[in-house]
């Protein structure tokens, strides 16, 4: 038996709504007093990054930790390498992890959360560079950073003033914010972000068509310029594609023909149709190493199923958006 779900009243709806678009507005209003704070620390914060040849050490407590392990990741897949380390950890073995070549970005809303006293000490004792963000320009995180990165002071969404809230979304918004300033610093471009992002469909848009031909990926099926219908018929099955290519005598690429071009030749004298009578002279192609969105936005935009790729004039791959999907490349 299912149990009974609790319906509110019209009122209790009305209130619900009116409550969680008041969180949205403070969150809306935390994030513009940030955008009005951010000044000249977040580009010295950017140098000393710049300047390390080690990895930056995110640390913090809570949910501040939370929100540092996603800063952490965000900074790993845009070129600046980074990892996570719960700050208790660190005083039970795992400040080894502070090379004297790293940089320490310390999280925390008080600066004073007691777990961070461990490591920003030892930070000091080893000219390691801090980079602390803290809401509290007096705090002992704000004295002991190289850069404080000082938020500004807003009410929590939280009715008791205690669950973070507008902090933590601040934090998160000024961590992207010294993310994509480095990214920028860095000129990591899109190629660069799909090695980081081999995985999913996003890393798989941005691979680029040579690395999804890989090794041994079959050659398209082709047929000469003169090759009878029946030939060409026999092509396009055996390829399994929908389509085969027509090649010139020198094996560079004439043309297209596919399943409709095949059915529409049955409208004429198939028996005196060669392949160069029902080919489409002009078929879209990419190369190598176009990214896979290309491809995709090919298929799309031209509203084909198949395309050839090409290198030196001659199809060398054929890309059907069938395989496509089943591969997870087009949702």
């Amino acid at each position: 038996m299912s149990p009974e779900i609790r319906t509110s009243s019209p009122d209790q709806v009305a209130a619900m709504g009116d409550r969680a678009r008041e969180v949205v507005r403070l969150n809306i209003e935390a994030l513009q007093a940030l955008e009005r704070t951010i000044d000249g620390a977040l580009a010295r914060a950017c140098d000393v990054i710049l300047s390390r040849p080690g990895y930056v050490v995110v640390t913090g407590m809570g949910k501040s930790g939370h929100i540092g392990g996603k800063i952490a990741a965000t900074l790993a897949s845009t070129g600046t390498n980074a990892f996570f380390v719960h700050p208790a950890e660190m005083s039970h073995g795992d400040l080894g992890m502070l090379r004297h070549d790293t940089t320490l970005l310390a999280i925390s809303s008080s600066g004073e959360s007691r777990e961070l006293r461990d490591p920003l000490i030892f930070c000091q004792r080893n000219d390691i560079p801090v980079i602390g963000m803290t809401q509290r320009g007096s705090s002992f995180l704000a004295r002991m950073s190289a850069v404080p990165l000082v938020m500004p002071s807003v009410a929590e969404a939280c009715p008791n003033g205690l669950a973070p809230t507008t902090s933590t979304l601040m934090t998160l918004a000024l961590g992207d914010a010294l993310a994509m300033v480095l990214m920028d610093r860095r000129e990591f471009t899109a190629q660069d972000f799909g090695l980081h992002h081999p995985g999913g469909s996003l890393g798989m848009s941005l691979q680029s068509v040579r690395e999804w031909m890989g090794d041994n990926h079959a050659p398209p099926a082709t047929v000469a310029l003169d090759a009878d219908f029946s030939v060409v018929v026999s092509a396009i099955t055996e390829g399994r594609k929908g389509a085969v290519a027509v090649l010139n005598a020198d094996g560079t690429l004439a043309g297209i023909i596919t399943d409709g071009d095949v059915r529409r030749a049955f409208a004429n004298n198939i028996a005196a149709i060669v392949a160069g009578d029902i080919m489409s002279s002009k078929p879209i192609t990419v190369g190598p190493e176009q990214r896979m969105s290309d491809v995709v936005d090919l298929l799309a935009a031209n509203k084909i199923a198949n395309l050839f790729v090409v290198e030196n004039d001659r199809p060398v791959a054929i890309v059907h958006v069938a395989e496509l999907m089943q591969a997870g490349y087009v949702s």
